[in-house]
């Protein structure tokens, strides 16, 4: 007699892969967003019908910064209304992005006769409260504030910084994350082979106090949180979806050369050379070698959204294996 546990649990036969999103795949507006994620819904669709088990995170910095000027004017607006803290202006991006990508994917599976869930996990994220990155903020957030506005932000113990020509603004922290709270809930999705967003903007950053969680002033790096996600679902592969089609030596200049292929010895020695640009491809190339130190039996795809369908056949994009 045939086994029926052996239907439970994870499908073996499908590909398990961390797809990480980033501005591209969002906009940067809320009229750009719903335009942006239809598209991105068709290469996560492509993804899905390539038989890979999906779960998704994304970045958030256009649009946490939007609610966080909204909350931010309301109450300057109305006295009575309390100020929103960072760790709520980060639940609320989650929900409104989480909810255009879910919704936007499922009619795109739909149309192409795929009938299969898609949910959003309002996820946290637990970091150090004595993280170096507490006392260095450098993540830019909010609207530009003159000379008596950042005064007041000071007084209230948070950091400000000018921007010549035009304003001060705000500054917060981008400590390393711990644990996601929510991996248990995350790793029963995608179990079931249901199509899951999480972490998303790198999750809600939380300090543990006793059996409670507090909210840090802070963000986390999504690129950070994509490879621990990978890494703690044990994913087949992380897909990197960015604005470049490939990853490039001498990105930018004449002499610049895609890059198919690299070992994670050879992404340190780019690395060392200053190859990767600290604000956009080196902390990709980092969250791709915490991925695959810890599974290195995985693999990394780095790509565009638009090459996606290319890159998942070794037609284009760059691959990165331990």
């Amino acid at each position: 007699m045939k086994d029926k546990t052996q239907k439970v649990g994870r499908n073996m036969s499908k590909k398990r892969v961390v797809v990480s999103l980033g501005h591209e795949a969002l906009g940067y507006t809320i009229s750009e967003q719903w335009d942006a994620v239809k598209d991105t819904a068709k290469a996560l669709a492509d993804l899905v019908e390539a038989d890979y088990q999906l779960t998704i995170t994304h970045s958030n910095g256009p649009q946490v910064s939007m609610i966080h000027k909204a909350m931010t004017e309301l109450r300057r607006i109305y006295i009575d209304y309390s100020p929103a803290p960072m760790c709520v202006c980060s639940a609320m991006s989650q929900g409104y992005v989480g909810y255009d990508i879910q919704n936007s994917l499922r009619a795109e599976l739909l149309s192409r006769g795929i009938s299969k869930p898609v949910s959003t996990i309002l996820t946290q994220v637990t970091v150090d409260p004595y993280d170096e990155a507490f006392y260095e903020p450098q993540k830019l957030i909010g609207r530009y504030m003159s000379a008596e506005d950042a005064e007041v932000e000071v007084k209230k113990g948070n950091y400000v910084k000018e921007e010549p020509g035009k304003g001060f603004r705000r500054i917060v922290a981008a400590p390393r994350p711990i644990d996601i709270v929510e991996i248990e809930a995350i790793k029963t999705l995608a179990d079931a082979d249901q199509v899951v967003i999480a972490c998303g903007g790198g999750g809600i950053p939380v300090i543990e106090q006793q059996h409670a969680l507090k909210g840090a002033s802070a963000v986390i790096e999504k690129d950070c949180i994509a490879g621990k996600l990978a890494s703690d679902l044990k994913a087949d592969q992380l897909i990197i979806l960015t604005g470049v089609e490939q990853v490039y030596k001498n990105f930018q200049k004449p002499d610049q050369e895609g890059i198919g292929t690299m070992t994670v010895a050879q992404a340190k020695e780019y690395i060392a050379q200053g190859q990767f640009g600290e604000g956009d491809m080196l902390p990709k190339i980092e969250a791709a070698i915490a991925y695959l130190e810890k599974v290195p039996e995985g693999s990394v795809l780095i790509t565009s959204i638009q090459k996606t369908a290319e890159a998942i056949k070794g037609k284009t994009g760059t691959l990165i294996t331990a």
